[in-house]
C-alpha cells in the first residue's frame, strides 16, 4: 500500500503505446489477474465468457464521445469544446493558450469566437457571433499520447458499439473491446457517466489525500439498478463504471436509481462495496486510474502485472489491451 504519488510509477517503452485500434475489437489480449492466488494468465478477449459464472452481470458505461475537437480556419489554434453554456457561449480549452487571451478572436467555419473569460484552470469562456453546434463536423478528441490527428476510422473505433448518451470527452476504453456478438452472450446492464477532461489531468500532490477529482455527472436507471441488485457478482467494465457504482451504492447495500455527480477518488486502502470483478485497460503512470485499479488488485500485485505486460509486449492505453481482475 502507498499513499504517495511516487508509489504509482513505472517505465513504459513508447512503442507499446497503441496508436491504432486492433483490426477487430475482439482481437485484443486480456491479462487475467487472480487476486487470491496472485497469479496471471494470458488470454484473448474473445475468451472473456469462460471466466464468468451464472448470475454474473457486466455493468458498462454507455456514454457517447462528442466530436469535441476543432481547429481554427487558419490552422493556428486547436479547440476542445467542453460544454455549451448558452445559445452563443461555450467553455473550451485552447492550444496554444497565448493566442487566445481575453478579447482574442478566432474563426471556425465562418463563425467568429471571442474569449470572454479565462478560469484559474485555463478554461476559456467564448462567445460566438452565430448560434451553431460546434460538435457538428468536429474531430474525435484522441488522448495526447496518441500522436496523430483523428481520422474517419476513429469516429467508429474510439466509440463503443453500445454508445448511446452523448456527453463524453474521452471514451470509456474498457468497453472498446466488446462486439455486439460478445455482449449478446453475457448478461449486462448500462449506466452512464460522461467522462470529462479531468481523466487526463495529472496528480500534482505527492500526498494523495490532497488531490481533488473533477466532478462528473452520472445516471442509473431503475432497470439497471434492479439488475445490479440481483446480480451474483458485479463485473465493472472500466474505472468510470467503478466510480459510479461505488458512489451510488447505499451503505445499506442496495443501489437506487438516481442521477447525480461524483468526485470520488479511489486509492489504497479503499474498501469496495459494489464491485466484485473489474475489466480495465492499462493506465498511465501516476494517474488516478492506476491508483483505483491498485486499490482493487493490490498495488504490489498490480505493478508486478504491469511489468509482466511489458515483457509480454501488451499494447497499452486507450487502443491497447486489457486486464480482467478476479
Amino acid at each position: 500500500m502507498s499513499s504517495t504519488l511516487s508509489g504509482y510509477d513505472y517505465d513504459l517503452p513508447r512503442e507499446l503505446i497503441a496508436q491504432r485500434a486492433p483490426e477487430r475489437r475482439e482481437d485484443s489480449r486480456v491479462m487475467v489477474l487472480r487476486r487470491n492466488e496472485q497469479s496471471i494468465e494470458h488470454r484473448r478477449f474473445a475468451e472473456l465468457k469462460i471466466f464468468l459464472r451464472p448470475g454474473d452481470l457486466l455493468v458498462l458505461n454507455d456514454t457517447r464521445v462528442l466530436a469535441a475537437k476543432r481547429v481554427s480556419s487558419d490552422g493556428a489554434i486547436e479547440f476542445l469544446f467542453l460544454e455549451r453554456i448558452g445559445p452563443r457561449r461555450w467553455k473550451c480549452l485552447v492550444k496554444p493558450g497565448r493566442k487566445m487571451r481575453v478579447g482574442g478572436t478566432a474563426e471556425i467555419d465562418n463563425v467568429t469566437l471571442r474569449v470572454e473569460d479565462i478560469s484559474a484552470q485555463g478554461e476559456r469562456t467564448v462567445s460566438l457571433d452565430k448560434d451553431v453546434d460546434l460538435y457538428a463536423g468536429g474531430l474525435m478528441p484522441l488522448p495526447p499520447y496518441i500522436g496523430r490527428e483523428s481520422d474517419e476510422g476513429d469516429n467508429v473505433r474510439y466509440q463503443t458499439v453500445f454508445a448511446h448518451a452523448p456527453g463524453a470527452l474521452a471514451a470509456p476504453t474498457a468497453g472498446l473491446h466488446f462486439t455486439r456478438q460478445i455482449l449478446s452472450e453475457i448478461p449486462h446492464a448500462f449506466i452512464t457517466l460522461h467522462v470529462g477532461i479531468g481523466t487526463f489531468l495529472p496528480v500534482r500532490s505527492e500526498n494523495l489525500a490532497e488531490h481533488r477529482m473533477h466532478s462528473e455527472r452520472f445516471f442509473i436507471s431503475a432497470e439497471a439498478a434492479n439488475k445490479i441488485n440481483n446480480a451474483h457478482r458485479v463485473v465493472a467494465v472500466g474505472t468510470t463504471t467503478v466510480r459510479v457504482l461505488e458512489s451510488a451504492k447505499s451503505r445499506g447495500g442496495r443501489l437506487l436509481a438516481q442521477e447525480g455527480s461524483t468526485d470520488l477518488f479511489i486509492y489504497p486502502p479503499y474498501r469496495f462495496r459494489a464491485v466484485d470483478l473489474l475489466l480495465t485497460n492499462f493506465h498511465l503512470p501516476r494517474s488516478t486510474l492506476l491508483m483505483l485499479v491498485s486499490a482493487f488488485a493490490g498495488r504490489e500485485f498490480l505493478l508486478w502485472a504491469y511489468q509482466e505486460a511489458i515483457r509480454e509486449r501488451y499494447r497499452f492505453y486507450s487502443y491497447g489491451d486489457c486486464m480482467l481482475i478476479l
